[in-house]
């Protein structure tokens, strides 16, 4: 089987430095129009709130706090589909699955994004935690202190600064190390065949599911969840994880339309197509399944210091969040699930583009929804700020993917499924 090796163009390289320029102009034009105007400076008084929580939701939204969110925002976002590129790789591997050998490569070369979103993501927490985290202020664990809140005190031998670092820090670099493993055992099963590399490949990819498994609900529950400190979730593991899984998907299902209309992936078929549509389906229905799971029980329970977590996203907050609240499950669960019903519809390439393109857009919305509420109030917006970082985070994204794509050969020439995803039937 001949090896297929992407050629990326300069004028490529180009349109991705154009985006991170473009996004980080916005950024700046942005942040001068905030300082300037002080569009975000004003708040409501605290008055006829005594407790913490009251006064954290009335804390002034500078144009720093805007930032830092931002940068937390898709710092998560994009840090996560690179984690799913590792972890569809490992699951393929120790599912025995065939079909799905000549995609390989393209969830293989997400995690290359891993060290950069590692690195952006410490620096990010290092000077903005007190912006993005409330529990990282240590005046609410001194009891002396009226701000003193009993709740956050009761979860500081978890929710500590230094403890909270370590965490992120071991996280990095556990994924960074069996993505680097899986990798390199990956390009030496191309350069000296045999099927030693596929059984030790299942070897690394059943320990890094496991630590999968622990570190994508703690990194959750560190990363989002603490944003909101007073409220909790026991599905929240699994919410974050159904979110970052289906926009995964979605990436890697793009990523092989584009590179089969460019000319690559000429063995990739509609049965490929097909697979990758009903992963798309699928999930998309799994991560509905979550959120309605975990909105049934707080309604239906109809606890005030539970049910907060909603109706800031739905009524409150002057009903700034409800129409994102509607639109979330409108792109991420109603457009996929009737488009993609069918059987040809899962097996056309425009269908699939239209349809992956909406979900990466409707769950960096979902991350919206679960972070900007909690701290920015009805501060939060969709402005040149969000824009240029979201456009920023994307062409550097894209950067380093195609460079992972380019540096091995888009088909795995000596797996040894190869031949089934040739020939692979539905």
């Amino acid at each position: 089987m001949t090896e297929e090796r992407l050629i990326i163009s300069r004028k490529t390289n180009n349109k991705f430095f154009l985006m991170i320029a473009i996004g980080v102009v916005l950024l700046i034009v942005g942040i001068i129009l905030s300082a300037l105007g002080g569009g975000a400076e004003h708040h409501e008084a605290a008055a006829g709130h005594g407790d913490a929580a009251a006064a954290a939701a009335h804390e002034p939204v500078s144009w720093t706090k805007r930032l830092f969110m931002n940068l937390w925002l898709n710092n998560v976002y994009f840090t996560g589909i690179a984690l799913i590129g590792v972890f569809f790789v490992t699951f393929q591997y120790v599912a025995y699955a065939g079909w799905s050998v000549l995609i390989k490569r393209i969830p293989e070369a997400l995690g290359y994004f891993l060290p950069v979103g590692g690195i952006l993501m410490l620096i990010t927490f290092l000077f903005g935690n007190h912006d993005i985290f409330h529990w990282t202020h240590e005046y609410l664990y001194d009891i002396n202190d009226p701000r003193y809140d009993p709740i956050i005190a009761g979860k500081s031998g978890y929710l500590n600064f230094w403890f909270f670092l370590i965490r992120m820090i071991v996280y990095f670099a556990l994924w960074i190390f069996f993505f680097n493993w899986l990798r390199k055992n990956s390009i030496d099963e191309d350069l000296h065949g045999g099927t030693s590399y596929y059984h030790k490949s299942i070897r690394i990819s059943a320990m890094f599911l496991v630590v999968f498994g622990i570190t994508s609900s703690t990194s959750a529950w560190d990363w989002v969840l603490s944003i909101d400190t007073h409220w909790f979730s026991t599905m929240f593991g699994w919410y974050v994880f159904a979110s970052w899984f289906i926009a995964g998907l979605a990436a890697i299902t793009l990523t092989v339309i584009i590179l089969k209309q460019n000319g690559y992936l000429r063995l990739v078929n509609s049965n490929h197509l097909h697979d990758l549509g009903k992963f798309v389906f699928a999930f998309s229905i799994f991560w509905t399944y979550i959120w309605f799971s975990q909105f049934l029980l707080y309604w239906y329970a109809n606890i005030p210091e539970e049910v907060i977590y909603y109706i800031e996203r739905l009524g409150g907050n002057n009903g700034h969040y409800t129409w994102i609240f509607f639109t979330n499950l409108i792109i991420n669960f109603a457009f996929p699930f009737l488009v993609l019903m069918t059987r040809d519809a899962k097996r056309q390439m425009i269908m699939l583009k239209i349809v992956t393109i909406a979900i990466l857009i409707g769950h960096w919305l979902d991350f919206y929804l679960m972070m900007m509420p909690g701290t920015l109030r009805t501060e939060a917006g969709f402005g040149l700020i969000e824009l240029g970082t979201a456009l920023a985070f994307l062409g550097l994204f894209l950067f380093i993917f195609a460079r992972g794509l380019s540096k091995a050969s888009l088909v795995p020439v000596n797996h040894p499924f190869l031949e089934e995803s040739v020939h692979h039937h539905v």
